[in-house]
């Protein structure tokens, strides 16, 4: 669509700074940014992340999920690590509905942090270390690697109030989840290819416990649900049984980055309302990426990584921005 004629060179100016600015952020974040001053960061996260999984089938997956939460609220700026600080005036993230008793690894990114401290003190961001674990986590999985862009900076505050309204939820429609990815200038094929991270990890039972009872006040199922499926599901979370019990997101290749994931979806195999909601909902343009990612597996993988890329570029802080934290938890 044609922009209108400007009414002045003046708004011409306006529009290339803002254009350029917006790109400059991104522009300023580099696969090289530290082969210089910590050459080594990439292996030091992987080292972390391979000796956690050994106690911790599924670190991997609640590592890219603070990831994606921290990116979703005022960018990729590290907030989500903050603790409460009454003296610094920061309301924790942590706290958040969407957050608060789920978000897991956070001692994980601390050792994370203290051994790349040792190696490389006061360079590498906390930011940067999320999006390094995401990638760690999806490889060592068995999925894709790439190319980490790197040079973000860490925020001294936090957002617990957009953390409540901006992360998608999973009891949301689709229509909803869609209209908060574009809110961070995500597309329909960057929510496809990011809700593909659900191939490996878990879910409590009270997050879709109701589709298995009383979906949507109805007393019944979400007819949604393959039956055999249904069936597994409430033997694992049984009417007033424990709300925090864990289900695989993935019932068949649980800890594995793989495209089973669309499969399930394809069969009515999909554990959150807002997975099923990408291949159930009638109409939607969701359904054919969802086939797509289904047939061919690096097809989904090159999708990932592209999504990835573009999640890890919204709004970071650089330049003289924000900081580097010495401890990921506190403000310096």
């Amino acid at each position: 669509m044609a922009l209108p004629p400007p009414t002045s060179s003046l708004a011409v100016i306006c529009i290339l700074l803002s254009t350029f600015s917006f790109y400059e952020s991104n522009a300023q974040l580099s696969a090289n940014f530290y082969s210089s001053t910590c050459p080594n960061v990439s292996s030091i996260v992987q080292n972390v992340i391979q000796q956690a999984l050994q106690s911790d089938a599924r670190i991997g997956a609640s590592l890219i999920r603070l990831h994606f939460h921290d990116c979703f609220v005022n960018g990729c700026d590290a907030s989500l690590l903050l603790d409460n600080n009454a003296t610094a005036n920061i309301v924790s993230e942590k706290d958040a509905a969407p957050n608060a008793n789920s978000t897991r690894g956070f001692d994980v990114v601390d050792n994370i942090k203290t051994a790349v401290e040792s190696s490389c003190p006061g360079v590498v961001s906390c930011a940067d270390i999320l999006a390094l674990a995401a990638e760690s986590s999806v490889s060592l999985a068995g999925g894709p690697t790439w190319n980490v862009l790197l040079g973000r900076r860490d925020s001294r505050t936090a957002n617990q109030a957009g953390a409540n309204t901006s992360i998608p939820s999973p009891f949301e429609g689709l229509s909803n989840i869609t209209a908060k990815f574009s809110s961070v200038g995500l597309n329909i094929t960057d929510l496809v290819a990011l809700s593909g991270a659900h191939t490996f990890g878990r879910a409590q039972c009270r997050v879709f416990s109701a589709r298995l009872y009383n979906f949507n006040g109805t007393g019944n199922p979400d007819p949604t649900l393959n039956t055999t499926y249904l069936a597994n599901l409430r033997q694992i979370c049984p009417q007033n049984g424990s709300a925090t019990a864990l289900a695989n997101l993935d019932p068949t290749t649980s800890d594995s980055f793989d495209n089973n994931y669309f499969a399930n979806l394809q069969n009515n195999q999909g554990l959150l309302q807002s997975d099923q909601e990408l291949f159930s909902t009638a109409g939607a343009a969701t359904l054919s990426i969802v086939n797509t990612f289904s047939s061919n597996q690096n097809t989904f993988f090159q999708s990932f990584v592209q999504s990835m890329i573009n999640m890890g570029n919204i709004s970071p802080l650089t330049g003289t921005n924000g900081e580097i934290h010495s401890d990921c938890k506190r403000v310096n």
